[in-house]
């Protein structure tokens, strides 16, 4: 890995670093906290990790948290797992998410989206109006602090209204999209027995209509600690004799009351992807999620009042929650119900368009769509009111940068392109967005403020400029508070801590750059490893998934018994192709070229289609614990994949290489 310093894609000019938000607190701090005010970002980021109480204070202060009853310390405990945040303070996040409704009642809070793409939104005022009546109705219905509250919702108002008084009455949310079947559903929720039920009848989607009624009918028959079941009628369906209807629910004219919770009281309960086992129910707390996103929405995105805060999720992704926390600095949120590409590929920034957003986040797969498509996003839509496209969920490749820059370029258009990396373990970046540094391609700009990010040798050292472990060696806020269900804290221990005692090892390859940039290679507990050379997936992808005819790819390295290695490319080909010599001597020229020799896979194997969780990620150690002989139902939690058909494939492959 060179450590020469090549050109950056991008850089901030010197009007937009002094603007920044992030260099504001930075003088700020300097002057209330010590911090340093010389050295930019690197400077602030090893203040930070350095004076990690300090900084969280400061964060504290600078957004102006409001804590009912003071904390004794900022970090009680600092061992993890189990650091203590805040020991004493009480405070409540939908309080701070509602604050900007005293200042800017008749403003948006929300602006919906459907596949009209029609713009629909919803004020603060009307957003606090809602929250405190459905309150209200939550503890008439006997809902009390620490009950779970679950919601089989798609990415609506109605979603953002539940979740938020849920947290006001000091209940724990927990939320599926309604693409889940019921038993992917069922396996979240019966581990957290909610008490309440908000669903919706159906949905749309790529311009057709999905009626639920019969999984909802399956939910409540499976979930027997519900107490009520709250209707949504988004198909226009009447609720069933015995559930309740929103509207009735949402009303009345009352303030919301928030209940004062300890700092460390649980907020929400979000899943891991759950490809092997139960999905892990993890929970976090009202105050590290509330600390956490004002830090990275506040600073590291950059976002205010004077922002529109857009990135395409659904309410089973951690992005869902992190959106809803773009409240948290009075940005207004864009909510979009419906397919990434209908009525074409160009959709989501038709959207970005038509609700003048300024940071528009996306996956790096809809990238990579757009420019194999030939869609021209800001030649064909008015894109001047977005000031940055972040892209999470894998890494955006290096051609995705240039083609976005160039997109933009070409319209005059200085765009910041911000690729980020976290995960839903502490649902927030590790890396990522950083407004006042250059943009290299296929690097994130740096770690995140008080995250004390490294790579780890195998032996646990340090390591600059080579692939190591990602590890953080500090606690974070949003680190979970513990896993549902896990008395002893065994299963969050094994999860996060086993390999390095006492140290969080998330389970990704990085590079860490001598200049402080952060490259990501894809997971560590599926690197390909040939020679002693690791790699990882993603590099890989890249490579291929340039050429016109592959659709989609999947690369496995599989240790053999006899200490060899077997390293199959599994490729997914587009309408009409044909994975003939010509296009096999293709794709091992391309791999040869742009990586190395030694990245040759053994062999290149057309598939029916690559299988991935529901929330879109492509399931490397499933396929290879099949492909290892494991037995299906052993390798793989069948509720958690897009397409179970699939695996039958490669588990006919395992019978027959066996």
């Amino acid at each position: 890995m060179s450590t020469a310093n090549p050109q950056p894609l991008w850089q901030p000019d010197p009007q937009q670093i002094a603007r920044a938000r992030i260099t504001r607190f930075q003088a700020w701090a300097a002057e209330h906290h010590g911090a340093p005010a010389d050295g930019g970002y690197p400077a602030l980021h090893q203040w930070s990790v350095d004076q990690l109480d300090t900084f969280w204070k400061a964060v504290t202060e600078w957004f102006d948290v409001r804590f009912s009853t003071p904390y004794t310390r900022v970090l009680g405990d600092r061992s993890m797992p189990g650091a203590q945040w805040f020991p004493g303070a009480t405070l409540n996040y939908a309080e701070h998410a509602l604050r900007a409704a005293a200042d800017r009642a008749d403003e948006p809070a929300l602006l919906h989206v459907d596949e009209t793409h029609e713009p629909r939104p919803v004020t603060w005022s009307e957003l606090r109006r809602q929250v405190g009546s459905l309150a209200a109705e939550l503890r008439t219905l006997g809902v009390r602090p620490g009950d779970r509250v679950s919601g089989y919702l798609p990415n609506i108002p109605q979603a953002v209204v539940a979740l938020l008084a849920t947290a006001a009455v000091g209940a724990v949310w927990t939320s599926c999209a309604p693409d889940f079947g019921a038993r992917s559903v069922l396996d979240r929720f019966q581990q957290v027995e909610p008490v309440v039920l908000f669903t919706v009848d159906g949905y749309r989607y790529g311009g057709k209509e999905h009626d639920r009624r019969d999984t909802v009918a399956e939910l409540r028959r499976e979930l027997p600690t519900l107490r009520a079941v709250v209707h949504i009628p988004l198909l226009g369906t009447d609720a069933p004799a015995d559930a309740l209807d929103w509207a009735a629910l949402t009303s009345a004219d009352i303030e919301p009351v928030f209940e004062q919770v300890p700092f460390d009281h649980p907020l929400w309960v979000l899943y891991s992807s759950g490809t092997t086992g139960l999905p892990k129910a993890i929970v976090q707390s009202q105050g590290g999620i509330l600390v956490e996103h004002l830090k990275q929405l506040g600073l590291h995105c950059d976002l205010g009042p004077e922002d529109r805060f857009f990135w395409y999720t659904s309410t089973g992704w951690m992005m869902w929650n992190f959106l809803v926390s773009g409240l948290l600095t009075g940005t207004t949120i864009v909510l979009y119900d419906g397919s990434p590409g209908y009525p074409d590929t160009g959709a989501q920034w038709r959207v970005a368009e038509r609700t003048r957003a300024t940071l528009y986040g996306t996956s790096a797969a809809y990238v990579m769509a757009c420019r194999k498509a030939g869609v021209h996003p800001a030649r064909d839509y008015d894109l001047s009111a977005v000031r940055c496209v972040a892209t999470t969920g894998s890494p955006l490749p290096p051609d995705g940068f240039h083609w976005l820059h160039d997109e933009f370029a070409q319209s005059g258009a200085d765009l910041w392109i911000a690729s980020v990396s976290g995960g839903t373990d502490v649902c927030s970046c590790f890396a990522g967005a950083v407004p006042t540094l250059p943009v290299h391609t296929g690097e994130l700009q740096a770690p995140g403020l008080g995250t004390d990010l490294r790579a780890w040798d195998p032996s646990g050292h340090p390591v600059i400029d080579e692939v190591g472990e990602l590890v953080v060696t500090n606690p974070m806020p949003s680190m979970p508070i513990r896993f549902w269900n896990d008395p002893d804290g065994s299963r969050y221990h094994d999860s996060y801590f086993d390999t390095y005692p006492g140290v969080w090892r998330h389970g990704d390859w990085i590079t860490l750059t001598a200049r402080g940039t952060v490259i990501i290679h894809g997971r560590s507990d599926s690197t390909l490893n040939r020679q002693g050379v690791r790699m990882g997936s993603a590099d890989i992808y890249e490579v291929v998934e340039r050429l016109p005819e592959i659709k989609e790819s999947l690369v496995i390295g599989i240790e053999q018994p006899d200490g060899g290695y077997w390293m199959p490319l599994f490729v997914h080909l587009a309408p009409g192709a044909v994975l003939d010599d010509s296009l096999l001597d293709r794709v091992k020229q391309a791999i040869r070229e742009h990586l190395s020799p030694r990245h040759v896979p053994d062999e290149i194997i057309e598939v029916p289609g690559i299988p991935h969780t529901l929330t879109g990620k492509r399931i490397e150690v499933p396929v290879k614990r099949l492909l290892q002989g494991t037995p299906l139902e052993k390798a793989v939690n069948p509720g958690s994949i897009d397409n179970l058909s699939l695996l039958d494939f490669y588990e006919e492959l395992a019978r027959k290489r066996a």
